[in-house]
């Protein structure tokens, strides 16, 4: 009868082997510091060493540079595509930009030369006579102030137009009965603005 050597216990710590007997497989464990100890000893870094030996850096196998090198930057053909794309963008959104920026500049327009209009009337029918000039609404109190063309930018723009004919039997005095934007542009219906 073979005499078998005595089993370790499980509960040791360390990597798991094998031992072999003659006819029969038995497990045994070996501690970390046997593990160690039966590494050679190489100069060097210790934790280097440790993790070497420990599986976890692989000195036999060369960095992956391919992954590294492809993701330093954008291909040109990428660059390329970016930029169109962002052309695109912008050949929609100015044209959009731009007319939306008209159509307030010309509701600002239309407003403004309401409120005038409607100040020269009360004007008239107050004061029985026509303002002789626009300053004559603001003076008066009709207007606050003059207010800015949005086309030309300034307040001294407006082009007042004078008529030589009562509007009311008790006018007493012609003056001013319409007032025109100065602007010369062409509006989004086709017309001038100084014919609004």
């Amino acid at each position: 009868m073979v005499a078998t050597p005595p089993i370790r216990s499980a509960r040791s710590s360390g990597p798991l082997s094998t031992r072999s007997w003659p006819g029969v497989f038995l497990l045994s464990f070996r501690s970390a510091a046997e593990e160690s100890a039966s590494l050679p000893q190489k100069p060097g870094c210790p934790i280097l060493r440790s993790l070497t030996a420990k599986g976890g850096i692989d000195k036999a196998r060369p960095a992956d540079t391919t992954r590294i090198s492809s993701e330093q930057g954008f291909t040109l053909l990428e660059l390329m595509i970016v930029m169109v794309v962002i052309g695109l963008l912008a050949a929609i959104a100015i044209p959009a930009y731009t007319s939306n920026i008209r159509n307030a500049k010309e509701a600002v327009l239309k407003e403004d030369l309401h409120t005038m209009r409607q100040a020269i009337d009360s004007y008239t029918v107050d004061k029985a006579k026509a303002p002789q000039s626009l300053d004559d609404l603001v003076q008066a109190g009709y207007l606050k102030s003059m207010p800015v063309d949005p086309f030309t930018h300034r307040s001294d723009t407006w082009l007042p137009v004078q008529e030589d004919t009562n509007i009311s039997l008790d006018q007493t005095e012609t003056g001013i009965d319409d007032v025109h934007s100065g602007a010369q542009q062409t509006a989004s219906d086709g017309t001038s603005y100084n014919t609004w």
